[in-house]
């Protein structure tokens, strides 16, 4: 094993100065005249040589495994042609070319002359007419595919490379692999040429031999037309035998790798698996075959065992297919068992979804299109008008029936955790006094689920006297996606996640990416912005004017990373904004504090580790609610808005927000210079200890 492998290593370190001697020698071989034996040595090389070309072209699974074969049919060809000239030198002068030519004269066509003749031109027929023209056009065409898409593949590796899906070594091997691919089509579009070539010269030289021996048999050595017809005739057609073999079985080398495509498996694989994949094509093949034995005039037998021998092929496929699809049954079983006992396989479970609409099986009608509901357009209308409202993407809200609900009934989750409820009455229309009502009308009393309103629900005969009579009806689509869009606005802050404020910040970056990169994440991190869009949210502030409040937070975030401080910088960078949202007839209508309840709120404020605090007398809490209810109720106002100090704006919030949800606060530095406000009211001090 040891001296093979040295053998091995010795002959690829001297391989160039093998293949220089071997391409000298063939050139040498057309000059000088070779003794019978070592003919006899070179021609048994020349079948060997061939039959193991075409033994590698059936067993390699792409062209270019042997890129080298272009090269190898031009010596090929030349160390077959020399061998054809030492040959043709000695039939005509010793008559004896050696024992493979005598061989194949004699014992390979009985020593008959005419039939040596006629194989001899059948088989360059076939190799001409058959295998080399048709692997010569095959390689032109394919030289010409190959060339023709290599701009294309060019592009498809620079477009791989761009978008990060392969590095670039990756990409230099591939292109490597395409420019040889290209090569090699080219030289085997020109090398199938030699094949051709070959071909001819066959027949050239056989006919030269025929009539150099006739000419030097009669003529010179003084035989009767017979002897020499019978000698020479046999002799030229050995030789070219011993040639045309080899050269049948190198033209089908070449039309084999031009025709072979890219494979896992070499060519008898792919060939007995496609050939003999389909069980009922094989079944289908023995019954007609079956048939043609049962003809009178046609062999029986042959048929027959044909028939029985496809036969069985088709039936032993079928059950091989069979045992497959149960073992392959068997193993999916398997391997669902597996997978359902990982710890892994419950981390679905565990999943929550942002926000969800579950429906009772009598509402279903809202959400199937093919009923003709249209709440899915609905739901998409208020993804995009949350999104040019509020700035906020809107994760998907996912939709499902719930037979633990009424049949009636719907429920609104935000994170698993129901946040709204409603009841519908399909095929029946709500209608609510929103004043000015002249006519009571008959109805289902109930109350409006988005905004707690009394209201009817009335059939469709009573819709147009409810709507004559005042009454604002709407049907049950129409309550659902209300409904549905106020819980949206009043959750916005708890649907904005992280992603989703590295969504904003990565579709700001496209077009500011300088403000952005300033900002995050050398001055605040992800969360920190998070923090600060949730607190504009929570009261309503749009985060849609994402480059002005990024600017505010890079200008702010060095002296104080306090989430409650930044927004209250950006609430006053946003001050243009935040006044026309509550704008009415070009008015500002609001509430004002009196100096001893700023002074008290002011005064119980904390800073905290978990942000600010404000720390109160119960008491005076609770004076302070009931002078503020007191306060809206006595001031008709377009917007329950209270306006303070910049320094207690947040405190008092915070203070207001469960009791008052629905209480604007506004500072001074949050009101536009060109907008006018009118103070309606004063929220008093009356504490007199």
């Amino acid at each position: 094993m040891a001296r093979s492998m040295s053998t091995m290593q010795h002959l690829a370190r001297f391989s160039d100065l093998y293949v220089v001697l071997a391409v000298v020698l063939i050139i040498v071989m057309m000059v000088l005249p070779l003794p019978t034996f070592l003919l006899d040595i070179l021609l048994a090389t020349n079948i060997s040589l061939s039959l193991l070309i075409l033994l590698i072209t059936m067993n390699i699974k792409e062209p270019l495994e042997i890129s080298v074969f272009p090269s190898l049919l031009l010596i090929t060809t030349l160390f077959r042609l020399s061998l054809n000239v030492s040959s043709t030198r000695l039939i005509l002068l010793t008559s004896d070319p050696g024992k493979i030519i005598k061989a194949f004269g004699n014992f390979v066509v009985g020593g008959n002359y005419v039939v040596g003749f006629v194989i001899f031109l059948i088989l360059v027929v076939v190799q001409f007419m058959v295998i080399t023209k048709g692997a010569e056009r095959v390689a032109e065409v394919a030289a010409r595919f190959t060339l023709d898409a290599l701009p294309g593949k060019q592009m498809s590796i620079d477009a791989d490379l761009n978008s990060g899906l392969i590095n670039e070594a990756e990409a230099r091997h591939r292109r490597q692999q395409i420019a040889r691919e290209a090569d090699f089509y080219g030289a085997m579009d020109g090398a199938s040429k030699f094949v051709k070539g070959d071909a001819i010269a066959g027949i050239i030289i056989t006919i030269i031999n025929l009539l150099g021996g006739f000419a030097i048999g009669i003529g010179q050595k003084g035989m009767s037309f017979g002897e020499a017809l019978n000698r020479y005739t046999l002799l030229s057609v050995g030789d070219g035998l011993v040639s045309q073999i080899p050269a049948l079985l190198i033209s089908t080398a070449t039309g084999i790798i031009i025709t072979r495509a890219a494979s896992e498996n070499n060519l008898g694989t792919d060939l007995t698996g496609q050939l003999f994949s389909n069980y009922r094509v094989l079944l289908t093949s023995s019954f007609v075959i079956g048939i043609f034995g049962l003809i009178p005039g046609l062999p029986t037998i042959p048929f027959l065992l044909l028939a029985i021998f496809t036969g069985s092929l088709g039936f032993g496929l079928r059950q091989v297919e069979k045992d497959a699809e149960l073992e392959q049954d068997d193993v999916f079983e398997q391997q669902q068992i597996e997978e359902a006992r990982k710890p892994e396989s419950l981390i679905s479970l565990l999943q929550v979804d942002q926000i969800e609409l579950e429906i009772g099986y009598t509402l279903i009608p809202l959400v199937d299109e093919s009923q003709g509901g249209d709440m899915l357009d609905r739901i998409s209308m208020i993804r995009r008008q949350c999104a040019l409202e509020l700035g906020l993407l809107v994760p998907v809200i996912r939709i499902r029936d719930n037979l633990q609900l009424n049949p009636d009934e719907y429920v609104v989750k935000i994170k698993g955790i129901q946040v709204g409820r409603g009841e519908l009455m399909i095929n029946h229309y709500l209608a609510m006094d929103a004043g000015g009502v002249t006519e009571t009308v008959p109805g289902i009393p109930t109350i409006e689920p988005a905004f707690g309103l009394t209201a009817l629900w009335v059939d469709a005969s009573t819709r147009e006297r409810a709507e004559y009579a005042g009454y604002t009806v709407v049907d049950p689509p129409a309550i659902l996606a209300t409904h549905l869009t106020e819980i949206i606005r009043e959750h916005s802050h708890e649907l904005l996640g992280r992603q989703e404020v590295q969504t904003l910040l990565d579709g700001a970056r496209e077009d500011y990416p300088a403000v952005v990169d300033e900002l995050v994440p050398d001055l605040l991190t992800v969360g920190e912005v998070q923090k600060v869009l949730q607190n504009l949210l929570r009261e309503g502030v749009p985060i849609r004017n994402m480059v002005t409040i990024l600017e505010t937070l890079a200008d702010m975030a060095p002296l104080t990373r306090d989430p409650d401080y930044l927004t209250e910088y950006v609430r006053e960078a946003l001050a243009r904004q935040i006044s026309q949202m509550y704008l009415e007839n070009d008015e500002l209508i609001v509430l004002t504090l009196s100096p001893q309840w700023e002074e008290q709120i002011q005064g119980g404020i904390e800073h905290t580790d978990r942000g600010l605090a404000v720390t109160m007398d119960p008491r005076l809490l609770q004076e302070l609610y009931q002078e503020l209810a007191l306060t809206l109720e006595q001031n008709i106002m377009p917007y329950p808005i209270i306006l303070v100090s910049p320094q207690i704006r947040m405190a008092l919030k915070r203070l207001t927000e469960r009791a008052v949800p629905r209480l604007i606060v506004l500072s001074y530095n949050e009101i536009s210079p060109e907008v006018q406000v009118k103070a309606v009211g004063t929220v008093k001090w009356k504490h007199a200890g």
